[in-house]
């Protein structure tokens, strides 16, 4: 079974099983999470699409961890002025791994 879902303005596909990293979740490890905003659910022999998203299904999963990740750096140049600033960023991420899809 195979589905999409969408948390912190990103979509993600999953599967019973995967583990993945997305934006910070409010939660401890080990706590259950539900993802209610599922756009696509399907197998090899149903499928269905959401309209935007399917009301009937639910996808669930498990804190696995909450860690930053790599940092993104950028830079902020004006030229013939004499300014130059370099940035980073370190964003949290939470690690879930996929439980059911129900």
């Amino acid at each position: 079974m195979l589905a999409i879902i969408k948390t912190g303005g990103k979509q993600y596909k999953v599967a019973s099983g995967d583990k993945i990293k997305i934006e910070k979740l409010d939660g401890e490890v080990g706590d259950k999470i539900t993802f209610s905003e599922v756009l696509f659910v399907g197998d090899e022999k149903s499928v269905k699409i959401g309209t935007p998203i399917i009301k009937s299904v639910v996808v669930e999963g498990t804190i696995l961890a909450t860690a930053k990740d790599k940092k993104v750096t950028g830079i902020k140049f004006k030229p013939k002025k004499r300014y130059k600033v370099k940035f980073g960023h370190r964003q949290i991420m939470t690690e879930v791994e996929i439980t059911k899809i129900a």
